[in-house]
C-alpha cells in the first residue's frame, strides 16, 4: 500500500482515498470557477477579449476551447451543453493530474469513481434526448423499420447499458497502465529517464478526459439529433 496525503484527513483510509481525492478535485473546480467568473466580468467586460496575457485570457482560451469543440459535434446547439461538457472535462483532468503529483493517487484509477461519471454522461445523455424529443425519444431505440423493432430495441438497450461501463473501465485502465508505467521505470532508473514519462504522463491524463468527453458529446448529439 503506497501513502496517500489524503490519508492525513482523519476518516480517510486507503479504502476510500479516491472518494477524498474526488472531493478535493471538485473542492478545486469550485474555487476555479468562481475564479474565472471574478476574471471575465459582467456586461461590456465579458464579451470584450482580453488583449494582454491575463487570468481572463486564459480562462476565455480554455471556454473558447469548450464551446468550438462543443459545436463541432453537437452543431450550434452544442453551445448549450458546453457546461455540462467543461464538468465532466475538468473533473476528470483534474483527478488525472493528481495522480501525477508524488504521494497523490487519482480517483480516476479506481473502478467506482470511473463508471460513476460514465452514469453520470449516462444519465445526461439521455435526459437530454427526452427534454429535445419528448416520448418520442424512445423511437430511436426501435430502428428505421417497423418490422425489425424488437430486436433492434433489444441491440440498442444492450448498446446503451454497457456505455457507462464501457467509459468506465476505458478510462480506469488507462490511468492503472500509466501510473504503472512509470511506476516501473522509477524503479529501474530512478534519475532523469522518468521525466520523459512524467511528460508522457500529463498528455496521456489530457487525452483521457478529452476523449472521455468527447464521447459524451457524440451521446448527447445522437440523442438530440432530429435525423432519426
Amino acid at each position: 500500500m503506497h501513502f496517500n496525503w489524503t490519508q492525513l484527513i482523519p476518516g480517510v483510509t486507503h479504502s476510500n482515498v479516491h472518494v477524498a481525492t474526488a472531493l478535493l478535485a471538485s473542492f478545486v473546480i469550485i474555487v476555479l470557477s468562481f475564479t474565472a467568473k471574478l476574471a471575465l466580468g459582467n456586461g461590456q467586460k465579458a464579451v470584450t477579449p482580453s488583449d494582454r496575457l491575463s487570468i481572463k485570457g486564459f480562462f476565455e482560451l480554455i471556454i473558447e476551447f469548450i464551446i468550438d469543440v462543443s459545436v463541432m459535434v453537437c452543431g450550434e446547439s452544442g453551445r448549450k451543453f458546453a457546461p455540462i461538457f467543461a464538468s465532466i472535462f475538468f473533473f476528470i483532468l483534474l483527478n488525472n493530474y493528481m495522480g501525477v503529483l508524488p504521494g497523490m493517487t487519482p480517483a480516476t484509477d479506481n473502478i467506482n469513481t470511473t463508471v460513476a461519471v460514465g452514469l453520470f454522461s449516462f444519465l445526461a445523455y439521455n435526459y437530454m434526448g427526452f427534454k429535445e424529443h419528448g416520448i418520442s425519444y424512445l423511437k430511436q431505440f426501435l430502428g428505421p423499420l417497423l418490422l425489425i423493432a424488437p430486436l433492434m430495441l433489444v441491440i440498442e438497450l444492450i448498446s446503451h447499458l454497457v456505455r457507462p461501463i464501457s467509459l468506465g473501465l476505458r478510462l480506469q485502465g488507462n490511468m492503472v497502465g500509466d501510473h504503472a508505467v512509470l511506476g516501473v521505470f522509477l524503479n529501474l532508473v530512478p534519475y532523469f529517464v522518468p521525466a520523459i514519462f512524467y511528460l508522457l504522463g500529463f498528455f496521456v491524463c489530457f487525452m483521457q478526459a478529452f476523449v472521455f468527453t468527447m464521447l459524451t458529446m457524440i451521446y448527447v448529439s445522437m440523442a438530440v439529433s432530429h435525423d432519426h
